[in-house]
């Protein structure tokens, strides 16, 4: 059982000889069966994390009591993490899933460092990534957004990203392991769940391997996707460094197809930084427009301070530190 997981952690090289692994679990039917499968690989020392999000009561202590006493009977090392995520939410203006996904990741981040651990691994299956999917398409995405949940990003490796659900729920029959039924799953107030409960399963009727074949798909997405990034990476041979602020002349990214050309813009801003600079398709696309157009001195605002700006025949990437010039602003489509 779980075949496709044993050829995409290959695939990948997810699991690290000799390595630490640490696994995500939440007490639910995915990341049980993902310890219970990782325990049995050879060659790895496995811990097991679990975070609480104080944001169901007892239900959530519940959680982590039936995860700790079952790492404790495997023979596992546990790590909790708790945070009040409603609170923090509150505290920082945003909603509850972002804050409850940033909380744990940091945690797990942390976990990972503590215990040396090479790789982080989530419960993340294929019906989460057709999920997924159907979510960026209601939303509106370009090809990035549409090849899903990476397999691995950094540390973070998906063992069961091409398994469906229903090999896990076989699984955990074959192996009799129990698990916890989170309550928030059945709230449809969460647009995921509205797309499981409502959504996919009209499509597994059309087609009962669903799942599978929109993995397949996915696969597919991700491999034109890391084509384009590699043609649009090639741009980076054009830009310097001018101190800290990065500049390449504007008729590099101007001419090239509109394909590559925002993510030539991406794969810049990204060597600015830890690549975490939030900017939507708006704002690629505006940077791109501030290259084609013949303002010699147009300028963009972008997340987290930083700013495109058009000096005569020259694109400049800095990050703000005092009030801007008079400048003509350049808006968004």
């Amino acid at each position: 059982m779980l075949e496709e997981a044993v050829k995409l952690t290959t695939e990948y090289a997810m699991l690290p000889p000799g390595g630490t692994v640490l696994c995500a679990v939440s007490g639910g039917a995915d990341s049980m069966c993902l310890l219970h499968w990782l325990s049995r690989r050879e060659g790895i020392t496995l811990h097991a994390a679990h975070f609480d999000h104080r944001l169901r009561g007892a239900e959530s202590e519940g959680d982590a009591a039936f995860v700790r006493g079952w790492c404790a009977q495997a023979g596992i090392p546990f790590h909790l993490g708790q945070a009040d995520v409603a609170a923090e939410a509150a505290r920082r203006g945003q909603g509850i899933e972002e804050t409850a996904r940033e909380l744990r990741y940091a945690f797990l981040e942390e976990t990972a460092a503590e215990t040396g651990a090479a790789v982080i691994a989530t419960a993340h299956n294929a019906d989460d990534n057709a999920e997924t999917l159907l979510l960026r398409l209601a939303r509106g995405s370009g090809l990035q957004g549409l090849t899903g949940i990476p397999p691995r990003r950094g540390k973070v490796v998906r063992p069961l990203l091409t398994t469906p659900r229903a090999e896990i729920l076989a699984y955990l029959e074959a192996e009799h392991l129990p698990h916890r039924e989170d309550s928030s799953n059945s709230d449809e107030a969460y647009a995921r769940n509205r797309v499981r409960a409502q959504v996919m399963p009209v499509l597994r009727s059309l087609n009962p391997r669903f799942p599978e074949t929109c993995a397949a798909s996915l696969r597919s997405l991700r491999a034109d996707n890391d084509y384009l990034n590699a043609q649009a990476a090639m741009m980076d041979r054009y830009a310097r460094w001018a101190e800290d602020d990065l500049v390449i002349e504007a008729h590099y990214i101007a001419d090239l197809p509109a394909a590559l050309a925002p993510r030539a813009v991406r794969r810049l801003l990204e060597r600015m930084g830890d690549g975490a600079m939030d900017c939507s398709a708006a704002h690629l696309n505006g940077i791109v427009e501030l290259c084609r157009g013949d303002d010699p001195s147009a300028v963009l605002c972008l997340p987290h301070g930083r700013l495109a700006q058009r000096i005569y025949r020259d694109l400049l990437l800095t990050t703000q530190t005092a009030p801007l010039p008079p400048l003509t602003p350049t808006p968004l489509n």
